[in-house]
């Protein structure tokens, strides 16, 4: 799938990108942006960059570097014009934006890597979006595991008994492997979670897993640490079981990279990102 929509992602990317040529500076209109990245209404658009703003806020870098208010001519009606109002943006821009959106759309997983990388490559483009899908994944089962967490404290489960639930749920998902063998096999210490080294294969198993225990939880009233342990173990069989029909065995799966240094890697990136994209001119610069 990704290699089938990329060259034409890129391309329709490539087409609305401006420059200013005497700064050396690439840039785009927030205005053209919105459609190709799911926005059909400005408003909401605006709403977005407003957040990728806060975020660059936030990494105390100037905003009017990479967002600059302008105001624009279009054409209504029959040969008439009006002003609207527009945002030009530097690629860090465009990646805040992005990165600030929902990445199970396919335009804005897309547009959060194309951005991201300074060469229109298709495989270093693709990579990025693998990193991404698994940074994904894993802050999806975070947020799964944290939610589960809560509604069975609800049901009488502490977080000890949180934590026995999801060792029962691991050792059926990887065919009688305990979590700590599988830290074992990947080498990982004692204090850093299973998940952070699993590929995203795996992690997308644990969480789908996790949310049919949610939802099971919640639609028939579970309460009890007993209860809860066979629905969850049910459920990582479940998904064990419909893997298994692919040929697929989750502790046979190599382990992934580190995902604490891949978010490192990406901060750096983004660094760098922030300063070869260049620096919008002052608005008395603009043409």
């Amino acid at each position: 799938m990704i290699d089938a929509t990329i060259p034409q992602l890129t391309a329709r990317f490539d087409e609305l990108s401006q420059h200013l040529p005497d700064e050396g500076i690439e840039f785009w209109f927030a205005r053209d942006l919105a459609e190709p990245l799911g926005y059909s209404r400005w408003e909401n658009f605006v709403t977005a960059i407003q957040r990728a703003i806060v975020s660059c806020k936030s990494t105390g870098y100037e905003v009017s570097d990479h967002f600059r208010d302008v105001t624009k001519m279009i054409e209504v009606g029959k040969g008439g014009q009006r002003s609207v109002d527009d945002f030009m943006l530097t690629r860090y821009g465009c990646y805040l934006i992005a990165q600030n959106g929902d990445p199970r759309k396919q335009a804005i997983a897309f547009a959060q890597s194309y951005f991201a990388v300074q060469t229109r490559k298709q495989e270093l483009i693709e990579d990025h979006m693998r990193l991404y899908a698994r940074l994904d994944a894993r802050d999806r089962l975070r947020e799964s595991e944290k939610t589960l967490s809560q509604n069975i404290y609800e049901r009488g489960v502490d977080d000890a008994g949180f934590g026995r639930i999801r060792a029962q749920g691991d050792a059926a998902l990887f065919g009688g492997h305990t979590t700590q063998m599988m830290k074992d096999k990947y080498g990982i210490v004692l204090s850093r979670p299973l998940a952070d080294f699993l590929p995203t294969l795996t992690i997308a198993a644990k969480n789908l897993a996790t949310e049919m225990t949610n939802h099971n939880v919640m639609q028939d009233d579970l309460h009890g640490e007993n209860t809860i342990t066979r629905e969850h173990v049910q459920n990582n069989r479940s998904v064990r079981n419909m893997l298994g029909k692919r040929g697929i065995k989750p502790e046979q799966l190599p382990a992934a990279e580190d995902i604490k240094k891949m978010e490192r890697r990406i901060k750096n990136h983004e660094k760098q990102l922030e300063r070869h994209s260049g620096k919008l001119p002052k608005p008395n610069a603009e043409k």
